[in-house]
């Protein structure tokens, strides 16, 4: 590895390091300012866009867990750290919308799965996921959370809010399937919302659904720009992107930086949230 190299590398590791640490003090402002535990809500980096070294320098500050919203991207990404760090336990969430084409793949490598909206890409995730366990290639269920939409554009992905016989419907569905494990609800503001009002009808109906299941469902809610507003509403598992990561490296989603001597984080293109919007 070349000085050049080895000085790009120190500096995207100070980076990283310094933002991992600025965010963690923001979300733990949050959960303090509504009187609720940090430690019950999870930080979830959203890498999509990022090399693999971004995720192995993140795995090494203490990062368990890493979102992608682009399937091959993530195959890719998955592959790419698993040859560098093979004993790792890192859980990979699926935060993009799914096809139901990419059950097979993604129940592949994906731990959870966050914007599941219909009762089809369910079986056909269940399915996947059976016949991973099966062949050993996965340890355990999938977890799943159901998608709401908040202003019932479901164009946009998601199960209309305003449909509550349809959310119990896939719900269940998700909760009786043998290889899914039902974790929760997700929720994105409606652009021009405020996130307030937005995270507020999730919290409610996560708590219409909550009646009727006795284990705790969790909320993927909050990203980069409101994730104060998501966790005032309970959110279990906030989605950071941007504030973490930075600008989006990478102009390809087809991209993926392999782990080699010359990998680096080039020049950032204009803004980009690092998370699905």
């Amino acid at each position: 590895m070349s000085t050049v190299q080895r000085a790009r590398d120190a500096d995207r590791t100070a980076e990283l390091t310094a933002a991992l640490g600025a965010a963690r003090a923001r979300l733990a402002r949050a959960a303090e300012s509504v009187g609720r535990n940090v430690n019950e809500i999870e930080l979830l980096p959203i890498t999509k866009y990022f090399p693999a070294t971004d995720v192995i320098i993140l795995n090494q500050l203490g990062c368990l867990a890493f979102g992608e919203s682009r399937e091959q991207e993530a195959a890719d990404k998955v592959a790419s750290v698993r040859a560098e760090l093979p004993e790792a336990p890192i859980r990979w969430h699926m935060v993009g919308r799914i096809q139901r084409n990419k059950a097979r793949a993604v129940a592949g490598w994906a731990h959870t799965a966050h914007s599941v909206d219909s009762t089809r890409l369910l079986t056909a995730l269940d399915r996947a996921a059976g016949e991973a366990l099966a062949a050993g290639a996965r340890p355990e269920p999938l977890r799943v959370y159901i998608q709401i939409s908040l202003d019932g554009d479901t164009a946009r992905g998601g199960v209309d809010v305003d449909a509550p016989d349809l959310v119990d419907e896939i719900c269940g569905s998700a909760n009786t399937a043998e290889a899914l494990e039902f974790a929760g609800l997700m929720g994105i503001p409606p652009l021009e919302w405020d996130p307030d009002d937005a995270f507020a009808r999730l919290a409610a109906e996560r708590d219409r659904v909550q009646r009727d299941y006795q284990h705790r469902l969790e909320l993927s809610a909050g990203m980069s720009g409101d994730l104060e507003s998501a966790v005032k509403h309970g959110s279990t598992c906030v989605r950071v992107g941007t504030a973490l990561m930075g600008q989006r490296p990478l102009t390809s989603p087809a991209v993926v930086t392999p782990v080699t001597s010359s990998s680096q984080t080039p020049p950032p293109p204009p803004s980009a949230e690092g998370s699905p919007r």
